[in-house]
């Protein structure tokens, strides 16, 4: 199985787990109320609305990127001469989006990733979103991250138009007692796939986007086909040896 590997653009990119400690009071002894005073009501309980207030429209510091500033960061990161010289995962023009993030100098500036297909490249557009003006661009070749939902659909499909189909349905059948009966009935995640010397079959993934599926079947199982490497850009099937 491939595995992510951290890497960072003159950015690291921290996670952190935010733990809740619980107590639970106890009871006072011979709380009972007195039986020569009217009974003691207990309060009414309280709902709160359940209903989430309207997201801003921007955040404040290193606050997450709101929606709408997400999709002003787009749309200023897609410049035209981006848009002219890229084309995404299904071959049309302008380059593959894969994900916008806050960029770590606390002075909201989202850092927009897409991949370029036609280059072979991961690009970032820094784009200033006070100014409303693109920052920054850099572009590179080998650098590979998480794939889009388009990404994981083109790879299952060209997973399911190869003669490797053949092997994912009868694995499928092996680990389900069922017959695969469409896209629609499984899950598909995918870890993005590097080769390593001892990977001929999938030599050129690293320099080539390539995803490594991970499919799990309705009913929550999954189905080993680790053996097989999409080469989205060469659009095929690589098999590991």
């Amino acid at each position: 199985m491939g595995s992510f590997r951290k890497w960072a653009w003159g950015l690291g990119i921290a996670s952190a787990t935010a733990v809740t400690a619980f107590s639970v009071a106890s009871w006072q002894a011979n709380a009972a109320p007195d039986p020569g005073k009217p009974g003691v009501t207990a309060d009414q309980p309280k709902v709160s609305d359940p209903q989430a207030g309207p997201e801003p429209a921007a955040g404040v510091g290193a606050d997450a990127l709101t929606g709408d500033e997400v999709s002003r960061a787009r749309t200023i990161a897609l410049t035209a001469e981006l848009k002219a010289g890229a084309t995404d995962v299904t071959g049309k023009g302008g380059p593959e989006y894969l994900t916008a993030q806050i960029a770590e100098d606390g002075d909201r500036r989202a850092d927009v990733y897409f991949y370029d297909y036609r280059n072979d490249r991961l690009v970032k557009q820094v784009v200033d979103l006070k100014s409303g003006k693109l920052a920054a661009s850099y572009a590179a070749a080998g650098m590979q991250m998480p794939a889009s939902e388009q990404e994981l659909s083109t790879a299952f499909d060209l997973l399911l138009a190869d003669p490797a189909a053949a092997e994912f349905k009868s694995a499928y059948r092996k680990a389900t007692g069922k017959d695969f009966a469409g896209k629609g009935t499984v899950k598909v995640t995918a870890h993005v796939f590097k080769a390593r010397h001892a990977d001929a079959g999938a030599a050129q993934c690293g320099k080539h986007r390539c995803l490594q599926l991970v499919v799990e079947s309705s009913d929550n199982t999954f189905i080993d086909i680790n053996q097989f490497i999409v080469d989205l850009s060469g659009r095929k099937i690589a098999r590991l040896s």
